[in-house]
């Protein structure tokens, strides 16, 4: 399947542009890039109709490779109104705006009851803030993967690496256990 190639073009310097005055943001906007994004799918063995959500999607590339290279149906939670836009646009332009779609808000916010897997890339404070959520929220068998920062309290299934920008990124991958 072919993945948008539209992500070339966007500034890896976004930090800060995510940036809302007067809402809480828990991480700044760094991309992952692409082939870190495609580790963390596999890892969370996706199947075709699971749905993938994303906090902090950032400019939407986890919801589109989860879409076009998994057949799955994608969320993403954006603080930013411009990601939001932005996002919004890239699936219009990817022709899967019915398969995926960008909510504009606060992640703490947002029911996470449909997610089969959820996707993270926030620092260790910010996975602490949201780990009660995802222990409430996710239904048993639900798979969490999360870039660079591990879930402090839980223990994760796999950790593998990727290699980027010249450095190892690792991905946790956590699975909410059967009740």
């Amino acid at each position: 399947m072919r993945v948008a190639r539209s992500f070339a073009l966007l500034l890896p310097v976004a930090i800060g542009l995510g940036q809302t005055p007067g809402r809480k943001n828990l991480a700044p906007f760094v991309t992952t890039p692409q082939n870190v994004v495609e580790k963390m799918l596999e890892m969370a063995r996706i199947k075709p109709g699971e749905t993938v959500f994303d906090l902090g999607c950032g400019d939407g590339r986890v919801l589109v490779t989860a879409v076009q290279k998994f057949e799955a149906r994608a969320v993403g939670v954006e603080i930013s109104e411009r990601l939001v836009k932005s996002v919004n646009e890239t699936l219009q332009k990817e022709n899967i705006a019915g398969r995926a779609r960008v909510v504009h808000g606060d992640l703490m916010d947002v029911d996470l009851g449909e997610a089969d897997v959820v996707t993270l890339y926030l620092m260790r404070d910010a996975n602490d803030t949201i780990r009660p959520k995802l222990e409430r929220d996710l239904k048993p068998g639900a798979r969490v993967v999360s870039h660079d920062y591990e879930i402090r309290g839980w223990k994760p299934v796999a950790v593998e690496y990727a290699e980027a920008h010249r450095r190892k990124h690792a991905i946790y991958m956590y699975e909410i256990p059967r009740r």
